[in-house]
């Protein structure tokens, strides 16, 4: 397929999914709902799409997180601020921090949104649990809410992909999260304190991993790093199947029109870095 790599193409509309997790107007747009904490926010706003669920349905979708911080926010946000309450009060965010951020994105999103609606109406929901469900709230009419919709709908289909991947690899979440940490280098403490695992458990999933001949004293061994090509590569395979349904020049203009939106999310230095997502900082000037 012509154009941009799978990889390129998460670099254009992850930034923009992302401002709901960094920008502090966001964050504002939660707590405005009485929902108390960062995590209650997260928890209840990312799951909006799937109903008022438990921490069950949502640790296995999330896949990284420890049931036990899942339950610290759900099912309790659900008696401050409903699904279809919190949902609203996400998009509304979202748009509002890409408007402060980027001042000609809704007119990038003009040109984006309909380009937009062709790969996320191609995709398949099947076994996409929270692609399928974020697709099902329906496109705002609001452009740069449908330009966060569109994008968000591509980020949780690539991110269902990966945690399918993940799993026919024979990965658990923290598992993922250890040999993730040791590929790249990343603190554990950072991934522990974002994704509520004790440091016993990561111990234990460390020892899982040596056993199994993927990580060793040194960090991760060759076998891990090539477990961990094979997932991402099959994470890519899936993930661009439904950007093949947009022609040539329909690809080469939505990622004109996404990587501008990103590049300005960047130049506000709305993203932190290094961050648990495992988004990467622009290369510099």
């Amino acid at each position: 397929m012509p154009g941009p790599t799978p990889r390129d193409w998460c670099l254009r509309f992850e930034p923009v999914h992302a401002v709901v997790y960094f920008d502090e107007g966001c964050r504002t747009s939660m707590a405005d709902l009485g929902l108390p904490g960062f995590w209650m926010g997260y928890f209840a706003g990312r799951a909006a799409p799937l109903g008022a669920v438990g921490p069950d349905p949502v640790a296995a979708c999330f896949f990284t997180f420890a049931r036990s911080m899942v339950a610290r926010s759900l099912p309790d946000a659900w008696s401050i601020a409903g699904p279809d309450r919190v949902w609203a009060a996400r998009r509304a965010g979202a748009a509002s921090t890409l408007r402060r951020v980027a001042p000609d994105v809704e007119a990038r999103a003009e040109r984006a949104v309909p380009l937009l609606t062709v790969p996320v109406a191609a995709a398949s929901g099947a076994g996409r649990t929270l692609f399928a469900s974020t697709r099902a709230t329906g496109w705002p009419d609001d452009p740069v809410e449908a330009l966060w919709h569109g994008c968000s709908c591509l980020r949780e289909h690539r991110g269902d992909g990966h945690v399918a991947a993940l799993t026919v690899a024979g990965l658990d979440g923290i598992e993922a999260l250890v040999l993730f940490a040791a590929s790249e280098g990343l603190p554990a403490a950072m991934l522990l304190a974002a994704r509520g695992w004790t440091e016993d458990e990561w111990s234990d999933a460390t020892d899982r991993l040596g056993s199994r001949g993927l990580v060793g004293p040194t960090g991760i061994t060759a076998e891990g790093t090539r477990l961990r090509r094979s997932v991402e590569a099959m994470t890519d395979r899936q993930a661009a199947l439904p950007l093949a349904a947009l022609s040539t020049e329909g690809r080469r203009e939505l990622a004109h029109e996404l990587g501008a939106v990103a590049a300005a999310v960047h130049a506000a230095r709305v993203l932190a870095h290094p961050n648990p997502m495992g988004l990467p900082a622009p290369p510099g000037p």
